[in-house]
């Protein structure tokens, strides 16, 4: 299927909200299309629909790639971003939309709904900083006089680093961005020609740091604390004419909701193996595992203290008796109830095994001997199959030779009347020949089944 049939019928999914099937269209497309930027924007549309924001965000950055100049692209990462709590990066998308559609409102409201967050993380963060602030004295400050206190260090004095960044100042100097996948995360530092032997990129166990040192310019510092462990060995960075790229190797296969460790977010928990050889268990919503063999104890034992009366006591009875004994004890219990038609029940395969057991009633009773359907019923069927069929084959061959001698007769006649004659002796005959085999028929089958009895 050609990639712009694929695409009609991926917006038709959308159109009738089938995202998904949208999105698995769209996959197919850009399989046939991957150049096409058109198709990622459209993505990234119904990821958002999806709620796969992050999905969301990779689909538009490659299709601003693809095209610069696509406002729908900077549309659609900035709003992913925001349902991320990424404001500064969403408000840094849309305000590249605005400038290139001055008359779209919908910029105009996000980019308001990003500074009104970004003022609530500020004022947040501000709160912070004076609660810790005090924190910050050294006990030795009251020999210097009332009022004084030891100069510190300020990104020592606030905890900078517990927050994520160590930065010179509050405004960052280049704009940064991040998106994940499963196993890694992809950071982007939007620095414009900036040498590589500038930019110095250190890995630590939860640490990143970027150092970008330009002569005649004040250094820029980026040092997050992670929001989740990395491998050093596997992460790497790439440096490009307008931007840094960064990826991160995930130390464990989980989601991060944000970029840097935050206190109050908590980690995603993954599959906790146990030691030994018990089976791994993972944090699920479902109903608790039944243990199906301590279930079936529980069922047994219930019935073992049962307490019955009558017949139900003496068919406990028996059935205890079958399901605890040996082969040959059950083998004995079913050949002597069966062949005595439920009058014997013997236990020992010596007395029954080579003979057969015959009905012994209570007293007073008389054993009725019924037919079922057993072997010997089988042979008398056959017999009397067999039987129908000879007398069938007899029948047929006499009216044959009853033909032929009437019809060898009749062209030697000459008169009509002689001929009806003939017509009568033939329906005679074969009437007689049907009538005399019936009765030779029941008569045999009759002697047949008193035979087989």
């Amino acid at each position: 299927m050609a990639s712009s049939d694929l695409l009609t019928k991926a917006k038709e999914a959308f159109i009738d909200d089938y995202f998904e099937l949208a999105v698995d269209l769209y996959s197919q497309a850009i399989a046939l299309s991957p150049n096409t930027a058109d198709l990622f924007a459209d993505r990234a549309q119904a990821n958002i629909k999806l709620l796969n924001f992050t999905e969301a965000v990779a689909d538009a950055n490659k299709a601003i790639e693809l095209n610069p100049s696509m406002v729908k692209a900077y549309l659609r990462k900035g709003t992913a971003c925001i349902k991320l709590e990424e404001y500064q990066t969403a408000k840094t998308a849309l305000e590249t939309g605005a400038s290139l559609a001055p008359e779209d409102s919908r910029f105009i409201n996000l980019i308001k709904e990003c500074n009104e967050r970004i003022a609530e993380e500020a004022g947040e963060m501000l709160k912070q900083l004076v609660d810790e602030a005090p924190s910050s004295v050294t006990p030795g400050s009251e020999s210097m006089g009332q009022g004084s206190v030891t100069p510190i260090d300020a990104p020592t004095a606030i905890g900078l680093s517990n927050r994520g960044t160590a930065l010179s100042s509050c405004k960052l100097k280049y704009k940064h961005e991040y998106y994940q996948k499963p196993k890694e995360i992809v950071v982007t530092i939007f620095a414009k020609h900036v040498p590589e032997k500038n930019i110095v990129v250190d890995f630590g166990e939860q640490i990143l740091s970027v150092t970008i040192d330009l002569p005649g310019e004040e250094a820029y510092h980026f040092q997050p604390r992670l929001f989740g462990k990395i491998i050093p060995s596997k992460c790497r960075y790439e440096v490009m004419s307008t931007k840094v790229e960064i990826r991160l190797a995930k130390a464990d296969a989980v989601h991060w909701t944000s970029l840097e460790f935050r206190t109050e977010l908590s980690v995603v928990q993954s599959a906790t193996v146990s030691s030994g050889n018990q089976r791994p268990t993972y944090p699920s919503s479902k109903p608790k595992r039944v243990d199906w063999d301590k279930l079936e104890a529980q069922v047994k034992k219930e019935e073992k203290d049962e307490k019955l009366d009558g017949d139900a006591a003496l068919n406990k009875f028996f059935r205890d008796i079958y399901r605890d004994a040996d082969e040959d004890t059950r083998r004995a219990m079913s050949k002597s109830f069966l062949e005595s038609h439920g009058t014997v029940l013997s236990t020992n395969w010596k007395d029954v095994g080579s003979k057969k057991v015959v009905g012994s009633p209570p007293d007073g009773m008389e054993l009725k001997k019924e037919r079922c359907n057993s072997l010997e019923d089988q042979k008398l069927s056959a017999h009397l199959h067999q039987h129908q069929q000879q007398q069938e084959t007899m029948a047929t061959k006499c009216i044959c030779l009853l033909y032929r001698e009437w019809n060898r007769n009749l062209k030697t006649l000459n008169s009509q009347e002689d001929h009806k004659l003939m017509w009568k002796v033939l329906f005679g005959l074969i009437a007689a020949v049907i009538s005399g085999l019936g009765r030779m028929m029941v008569t045999q089958e009759q002697e047949l089944i008193n035979f087989v009895r």
